[in-house]
């Protein structure tokens, strides 16, 4: 075996050993609450949260799980909050595309933190954007009472949720609710808000304030079915559209509904027959370095994405750190925006080095991405970026110029945006390359991305440094062994926050994805947009 076949099967272990670590971590996710509360949850003849979602979707269809590490690592103070205590499933029900949220009772009883707020706005802007139908299955508790300050006030906290549901009914986005275990307090605003709503006997309860509450507010003593049952909202109050006998009847009589919504005028959208990529996945994790500052091409990577023999590239002599071209994509056509890592030549002979934005670049990034809006191509951005050019010949050549010109053409398209962090995303580099703050549909990363605002060993060295100056404004001379100790634990540090989990925690992405599931999500994503509106674009106002 030689060198570059060692180096190709040591890249390929390195990101196969990356996956299989995900699907660890995935597995552990799944869990919920642990296994003693999804028995106890079983006990009381409620599915979980995945298994009613299991149920309702149409069985082998593909579904994207968005969220998954939601919280991850959070309110540990708390016991840990999985997923957030939400599950957000796109998929499709009766062959319709749809959004899923079901709230996971084995997790604090399904209560509301901060990141289950933002989960939930989450899914309800993906069906906001797309104009899917959106079904919510709540069992919960209501809001997280220790960290009410940071859900309940604010403009993207728990009250959007409300206000969301009013806008989505009145663009026609139909929402449907199933009550199928607590919903308190504010909470029980939701099913109210949606289009239909639905609630299992014995099990479900939708009230403004619980029995408690209601004893200690008005002395009034009574029981929860009296107060809000399935019978009570249904019959008496009639404030709930359908009573069901069980969960299952439920979630079968939510697939009738959504198969009598009629379906949206589609956008027409590109569509030819899908090939199988050119190259497989195996092969392309040899060309993937398993070191990110390594140079690489990326049109081995792309050509593990796209359809065979569809990639057309624009400008392919002019820009070169920056690939753009036409392909397709399981058959939809697209506009592609991917960062070239590959050492390449300039126009006038200079080396510039790969996964940096030059000035020529951005030009020929921000007219592509022009011309796709103007054919009406859903674009695809392919992140492994560390900035833009730096230094005394890029400022004087315009490079603040040429990166707005980007960034103006990213925040201005109105065309369906999906983002797929492969590598490196950082500082300025992330804007331009439509990060999570420029809307894209979708945003995935895969185990190798890496997210923050520049380098681990940049970031280190510079906080490093600036540690060492207050030490020595103080009068104190760190010497060469504190000076290690120091680097090392801000490189530590500064690691776990540029992880892609550390991401997904927080919502920055919508999922970490094994990488051959790319196509799929992308697909499913321009499926889901081609149900929308496309507003004109129009640029503002920019330097040439």
């Amino acid at each position: 075996m030689n060198e570059i076949d060692l180096e190709e099967s040591s890249n390929q272990d390195a990101h196969k050993l990356a996956v299989s670590k995900l699907g660890h971590r995935l597995d552990e996710i799944y869990q919920g609450g642990g296994k003693k509360r999804i028995v106890k949850h079983h006990n009381k003849g409620k599915l979980t949260a995945r298994e009613r979602i299991d149920y309702l979707l149409d069985p082998d269809s593909d579904r994207f799980e968005i969220g998954a590490f939601a919280a991850l690592g959070m309110y540990e103070e708390y016991g840990g909050a999985p997923s957030a205590g939400v599950v957000v499933v796109q998929g499709y029900i009766r062959g319709r595309m749809v959004i899923v949220v079901a709230n996971d009772a084995t997790v604090k009883a399904g209560a509301w933190f901060p990141m289950t707020g933002k989960k939930n706005l989450r899914a309800q802007e993906i069906a906001m954007e797309n104009r899917i139908p959106i079904i919510y299955l709540v069992d919960s508790a209501g809001v997280f009472l220790p960290l009410q300050d940071k859900i309940f006030p604010d403009k993207e906290h728990f009250g959007r949720i409300f206000r969301n549901n009013a806008r989505l009914s009145s663009m026609g986005v139909h929402q449907i609710a199933a009550v199928m275990g607590s919903c308190v307090a504010g909470g029980a605003y939701l099913p109210i808000m949606s289009d239909e709503s639905l609630i299992v006997e014995g099990s479900g309860s939708i009230f403004l304030a619980g029995p408690y509450l209601v004893k200690a507010a008005i002395g009034e003593n009574v029981d929860a079915e009296t107060l809000g049952g399935a019978v009570t909202q249904s019959e008496i109050s009639g404030i709930i559209d359908h009573k069901m006998p069980n969960e299952r009847s439920c979630l079968d009589r939510i697939k009738d509904l959504v198969e009598k919504i009629k379906p949206n005028t589609k956008l027409g959208f590109i569509r030819d027959q899908a090939k199988e990529p050119k190259i497989d996945i195996d092969e392309m994790y040899g060309h993937f370095p398993k070191e990110r500052t390594k140079p690489y091409p990326i049109l081995p990577i792309l050509e593990a994405i796209v359809d065979a023999d569809s990639i057309t590239q624009y400008k392919k002599g002019y820009g070169k750190t920056i690939t753009c071209a036409y392909a397709n994509i399981n058959g939809w056509g697209v506009g592609i925006v991917a960062n070239n890592r590959a050492l390449v030549r300039s126009k006038s002979g200079e080396t510039q080095f790969g996964g940096v934005i030059y000035s020529d670049a951005a030009d020929k990034a921000a007219r592509f991405i022009m011309l796709c809006n103007q054919r009406q191509l859903p674009l695809i951005f392919i992140h492994d970026v560390t900035g833009f050019m730096v230094g005394t010949r890029s400022e004087q050549g315009g490079i603040i110029k040429d990166g707005a010109k980007m960034v103006n053409a990213v925040a201005n398209s109105t065309v369906p945006k999906i983002s797929v962090i492969i590598g490196n995303s950082y500082g300025a580099g992330n804007y331009a390359m439509c990060g999570k703050a420029y809307d894209p549909r979708l945003i995935v990363a895969w185990p190798s991305a890496r997210i923050a605002v520049m380098g681990g060993s940049q970031a280190a060295e510079v906080l490093t440094q600036i540690q060492l100056s207050s030490l020595k404004k103080k009068g104190e001379e760190p010497d060469e062994k504190l000076q290690k100790e120091l680097y090392e634990k801000i490189s530590e540090s500064y690691g776990a926050q540029t992880s892609p989990y550390y991401a997904a925690a927080r919502l920055w992405v919508d999922a970490i994805i094994d990488p051959k599931d790319t196509r799929k999500l992308i697909s499913m994503g321009i499926e889901a947009a081609n149900e929308g509106v496309i507003e004109p674009f129009v640029p503002g106002v920019f330097q040439v």
